[in-house]
């Protein structure tokens, strides 16, 4: 499962950490990403989709139907 959401789009952030001696090495920060089901009452079937904290909360605001057509007008496949 990549860290990838399927509604706002948001991917790791890469960057470096920085020891006490100001030794850099690499890391990243990983969206709350989480897998969840949907049940899409137009179509009667469920959905899984891949989102992060914020993107369940777009869902919860301007409901699933709606995202879904925005997710297929950008031409993903649901």
């Amino acid at each position: 499962m990549s860290a990838h959401c399927q509604v706002t789009g948001r991917v790791p952030g890469f960057g470096k950490t920085v020891s006490h001696s100001h030794k850099r090495s690499n890391r990243r920060w990983n969206p709350n990403i989480q897998r969840k089901t949907y049940l899409l009452p137009s179509e009667g079937r469920r959905i899984t989709l891949t989102l992060s904290a914020k993107g369940i909360k777009t869902i919860d605001r301007d409901g699933i139907e709606s995202v879904v057509a925005k997710i297929r007008a950008r031409g993903e496949r649901v």
